[in-house]
């Protein structure tokens, strides 16, 4: 038998997002014990799609700073490989960076082993060369796991509101026939 969300059942991917069942028989759905009348099921039931909205919200804004983040990865991944390749070289390499959107700075960079990695919040740490590419890489391979894991858990929470939203319009449906069968009958 169809039970509304139960916290037992979740997801592999996301703790504690509760698995909602398609209730199939709404009858027997409704005479379970916290399902008294069909505005309280409804509001539970509206109050776990908010949830999922939430969780929804959260998980794109994820997904949005993990899509930007890898191409950064790749470009400094790219830096860095040819700074490998102009490390044994004698003369110095210019070159333009980035100091804001559409501001750039002219450079003379020196042969060197070492670069330094702007790690994110307000952290900057020197490394040699082939170690800043062994970071970089296992950076690139996180976010784009983790990526794939956002978009994973996307589909599983769309898929329980498609779910979530069938339950709340059969409930309601259910709801409109009882009230009707009541007025045909008091008539």
């Amino acid at each position: 038998m169809a039970t509304e969300a139960t916290e037992l059942s979740v997801s592999p991917n996301l703790a504690g997002v509760p698995r909602v069942d398609f209730v199939e028989d709404v009858d027997s759905f409704m005479k379970q014990p916290g399902n008294e009348t069909a505005e309280a099921v409804l509001k539970k039931q509206e109050e776990l799609h908010n949830k999922f909205k939430f969780m929804e919200y959260n998980l794109n804004m994820k997904k949005t700073r993990l899509k930007n983040q890898i191409p950064d990865i790749k470009s400094s991944l790219d830096i860095v490989k040819h700074l490998v390749i102009k490390k044994n070289k004698t003369e110095p390499m210019a070159t333009r960076f980035l100091l804001s959107d559409n501001v750039y700075a002219k450079a003379v960079v020196p042969p060197t082993d070492k670069v330094c990695l702007w790690l994110g919040a307000n952290v900057m740490l020197e490394y040699e060369i082939n170690e800043a590419d062994d970071v970089l890489m296992k950076n690139l391979e996180a976010a784009k796991k983790s990526l794939s894991q956002v978009e994973d858990d996307l589909l599983y929470i769309r898929d329980q509101m498609t779910t979530l939203e069938v339950n709340m319009a059969r409930v309601y449906n259910w709801d409109v026939n009882r009230r009707k069968e009541e007025k045909e009958g008091k008539s």
